[in-house]
């Protein structure tokens, strides 16, 4: 009776996992008799969810039902909690569940501490946008992984052109591997520069045109941005990163830091040299403008985070940065 709860932010690295699973113990067969994705959106979804997990599995072969997006452990009626004790340590060997959630399991519940004895627990966070060591070494992972070869520096440069965007790592990691074909030389920065899409790009012009107070161009970038599908949350992360770098450095130059060395490490800078032309970036701006962008961006981050309209707080809160900044 496997159990498994994955949960976390990198809702592609889920949907991977969940297919590994589906792979591994489905019968091709068999397959479309054994396995349930059921939502969340659907009525009665967990009771028909559990109430599947107990059917014995068609043909010899293995069920797999999948709780997506699951409520579970943010909320659960007792009704809920008792179907829950009285189901899962009964599941049958033959039955594999998957409950999958974008959210942090609610340590608090009784079905949270319910899945924790009885499911294997797994998050799929993304990394942070500034922990470019982790970009890079996951970049490194994926590669391998897909087939790829990449020097030192191609990994750098594609750990900073797709940032945490695990789906889009994936996918120009299979279009290098056509690329490469039977070659086993390792892609260097300028073959990856000429075949990788630079989506993050256009976040960084669109700090850079809230840092000038360029509204208009500013909301035109956001517009651009979500028509690539781009998540707005990823367009804050990528803001936030841009805004908090920028302030370490202004903080420490004002502060009277003359180290490069020292104000790279602070800011978490891999490549030092970026340091030039980042000064250069904030100097027409004072550390309280800086200060102040963070609040801002952390009210947009919490408005998105409870559905508000992802364009039209987008637009509300980056005209307010502008104003800010010019």
């Amino acid at each position: 009776m496997p159990i498994y709860l994955y949960w976390g932010e990198d809702s592609f690295a889920i949907a991977q996992a969940a297919t590994t699973l589906h792979r591994q113990l489905l019968d091709p067969v068999w397959s479309s008799f054994n396995y349930d994705k059921i939502t969340a959106e659907q009525p009665d979804a967990i009771m028909q969810g559990l109430n599947q997990a107990m059917t014995p599995p068609f043909g010899a072969a293995h069920r797999l039902i999948w709780l997506a997006e699951t409520t579970l452990c943010q909320r659960c009626p007792e009704a809920i909690l008792t179907e829950l004790e009285r189901t899962l340590p009964e599941l049958p060997a033959s039955t594999t569940l998957l409950l999958t959630t974008s959210n942090k399991p609610d340590s608090r519940l009784k079905s949270t501490k319910l899945l924790q004895k009885h499911a294997t627990l797994q998050e799929f966070s993304l990394i942070p946008t500034w922990k470019t060591d982790l970009l890079v070494k996951q970049v490194k992972q994926i590669a391998q992984a897909v087939g790829v070869k990449l020097t030192a520096h191609g990994a750098e440069l594609l750990a900073d052109l797709v940032g945490n965007d695990t789906r889009q790592l994936h996918s120009e990691l299979e279009k290098l591997w056509l690329y490469v074909g039977d070659s086993h030389q390792p892609l260097d920065e300028v073959a990856i520069a000429t075949l990788v899409t630079a989506n993050s790009q256009s976040t960084i012009q669109l700090a850079a045109a809230i840092r000038q107070g360029q509204t208009s161009q500013a909301l035109d970038l956001v517009a651009d941005l979500l028509r690539q599908n781009e998540p707005a949350l990823r367009i804050v992360s990528s803001l936030v990163t841009q805004f908090r770098t920028w302030l370490w450095i202004k903080v420490m130059r004002d502060a009277g830091e003359r180290s490069e060395q020292e104000i790279a490490k602070a800011a978490e800078l891999r490549n030092p040299k970026r340091l030039y032309f980042l000064q250069k970036e904030v100097e027409s701006l004072s550390s309280q403008t800086l200060v102040q962008t963070l609040p801002l961006l952390l009210e947009l981050e919490a408005s998105l985070k409870r559905g508000a309209d992802d364009l039209i707080t987008l637009q509300t809160k980056i005209i307010e940065l502008c104003e800010l900044c010019r």
